[in-house]
C-alpha cells in the first residue's frame, strides 16, 4: 500500500510552534494537504495546495498555520505557530481528491500534542 512518509510532531507548550513534512513518492502528482484529527472528533481536513502552489486553509488555522511545496522533493510541509491546546491532534498527510474527503493516499499520522 503506498503511503506519504511523515516527521515532525511532538509536545509543545500553547503559542510554540511546530513543523511537520511530508515526502510522497515521485509519481503522485496531484495536491496534497493536512488533516487533523483531534480525541473524540472527526477528521478533518484543515489546508490544502495544488501544483500551482494554490492554497487553501481551515478558519480555525487560517493565518497561524503555513503549507508549503517543494516540488523537487515531492515534499510538504506544515509550518504551525501560536499553537493553541485545541490544536492537539494526530496530523495527517494526504494526496489526491482532498475535496472527497477520501484521499486517494496517506501518511501514517503524527501526534502533536499543545499543553497549555
Amino acid at each position: 500500500q503506498v503511503q506519504l512518509v511523515e516527521s515532525g510532531g511532538g509536545s509543545v507548550q500553547a503559542g510554540g510552534s511546530v513543523k511537520l513534512s511530508c515526502t510522497a513518492p515521485r509519481w503522485i502528482r496531484c495536491g496534497m494537504g493536512w488533516f487533523r484529527q483531534a480525541p473524540g472528533k472527526e477528521r478533518e481536513l484543515i489546508t490544502t495546495i495544488s501544483r500551482e502552489n494554490i492554497t487553501t486553509y481551515e478558519d480555525s488555522v487560517r493565518g497561524r498555520f503555513t503549507i508549503s511545496l517543494d516540488n523537487a522533493k515531492n515534499t510538504i510541509y506544515l509550518q504551525m505557530n501560536s499553537l493553541k491546546s485545541d490544536d492537539t491532534a494526530i496530523y495527517y498527510c494526504a494526496a489526491c481528491r482532498l475535496q472527497t474527503l477520501q484521499p486517494g493516499y496517506w501518511g501514517q499520522g503524527t501526534q502533536v500534542t499543545v499543553s497549555s
